[in-house]
């Protein structure tokens, strides 16, 4: 493992250890313009390389915001909600975003930690016992603990909305859906998860997801615009997510298996914006605690984060990949997790480097490119460790552990 440490004399100067970064992202096929960037500082970084992913066609508008367990350190939008120059900037604050599978770590996963602390589930539960409808050979072995961590058996995906005319026929299929392995044998990430995950939610609390995750997390975060579904007031502030006939698609739910499932789902269907998601974010680094209470405890805060047997999974949660800088970067630690979303969303908390990071995106917008996810997965990277930077920027001194680690100010 080899180190730099890198002398900083002012908030605005971009250390040596960004600079290194951004030699290893260029080999991956960043564009020159992020180059030109490494010259800069770090907010100018993140301004530069969203700007230039915008003008290669990947998306037409985003928000990053970027902060600590007590403080914002960036916060910003980019571009606009279409291609058309005249459409709305996006804005952290008042901008809503189709999360996608981010409902799983939003809303899925802190529900589920609710119902824990509460003493209505245990982890050892078996789905079963919860849906009696989940039956088929070797389902009855399947438990709590094995959807959380993707280790079901269950296949990723089903096309519900091929394949079923109703909310209660898309239940039943994913219900009596075969398991292709073993329970608890291979990680296999898989939206079927999540949905039964919700379904438990329901039937334990006898409240929608919506209303149970709403009560016990959202309003405790104090998460004001976090919400399955769209208000009409809404309306302004939607980020679109398709074109369909020259016509601009927002508030229509992306993910087709949710809206046949009513736009509530364990794996999608979730609203939200770039301030409420930094809340939540900072609930996760304080360990549960909320600005004024706290959300849910700090023993099953830590436990959900910790890395599982088989993969780069907590519970719910993606840890960081430490073998690749892939969309989380390089500077980060292997402690990190986080998710992303189809729409083109993703969250980093790095609890070590006590440090969030959010890059929302339309990126199923009319992409320009054929390559918008694999542009969006280096601008993650890239932002990423501009973070890491940006936060140890106004530090005396900066320890910058290249490979597999992140910094520590002496």
């Amino acid at each position: 493992m080899a180190e730099t440490t890198v002398k900083t004399s002012g908030p605005k100067r971009l250390t040596r250890g960004l600079l290194i970064t951004f030699t290893g992202l260029l080999l991956f096929g960043a564009t020159q313009a992020l180059a030109s960037a490494a010259a800069q500082d770090p907010e100018a970084v993140v301004d530069s390389a969203v700007a230039a992913v915008i003008q290669k066609g990947a998306f037409p508008g985003a928000v990053v915001v970027i902060g600590t367990s007590r403080d914002v350190l960036f916060s910003r939008g980019f571009g606009h909600f279409t291609w058309d120059g005249n459409s709305s900037v996006p804005s952290p604050d008042s901008t809503i975003f189709d999360l996608a599978s981010l409902t799983k770590v939003v809303a899925t996963t802190p529900s589920i930690i609710r119902l824990l602390e509460m003493g209505m589930v245990s982890l050892n539960d078996t789905v079963q016992s919860i849906l009696p409808g989940f039956v088929g050979d070797g389902k009855e072995s399947v438990t709590l603990l094995h959807l959380l961590q993707h280790r079901s058996g269950l296949r990723a995906f089903l096309p519900l909305n091929d394949l079923a005319d109703s909310a209660t026929q898309a239940k039943n299929l994913v219900l009596t859906e075969e398991l292709r392995w073993s329970p608890g044998s291979r990680v296999v990430y898989s939206d079927l998860n999540a949905m039964l995950l919700g379904w438990i939610v329901e039937a334990v609390s006898g409240q929608t997801l919506h209303e149970f995750a709403m009560e016990k997390v959202f309003v405790p975060a104090r998460m004001t615009r976090t919400r399955f579904g769209t208000r009409r007031s809404d309306r302004p502030h939607l980020m679109p997510v398709g074109l369909w006939r020259g016509n601009v698609i927002s508030g229509r739910i992306h993910d087709q298996n949710a809206a046949i499932l009513g736009g509530i789902s364990g794996h999608a269907g979730l609203y939200s914006t770039g301030a409420d998601l930094a809340r939540y974010a900072q609930v996760w680094l304080n360990r549960g605690m909320g600005r004024n209470q706290r959300v849910f405890g700090r023993a099953l805060a830590s436990a959900f984060v910790e890395r599982q047997p088989g993969g780069n999974r907590g519970l719910g949660w993606e840890m960081r990949d430490v073998e690749s800088t892939g969309h989380s970067g390089s500077l980060l630690t292997a402690s990190a997790y986080g998710h992303g979303g189809y729409t083109g969303t993703s969250i980093w908390v790095d609890p070590e480097l006590d440090l969030f990071i959010l890059v929302l995106t339309n990126r199923v917008f009319s992409p320009r490119t054929r390559r918008s996810i694999t542009e969006l997965r280096i601008l993650r990277g890239v932002v990423a460790d501009a973070a890491v930077l940006m936060k140890f920027a106004s530090c005396d001194s900066v320890e910058v552990v290249v490979a597999n680690s992140g910094g520590l100010c002496g």
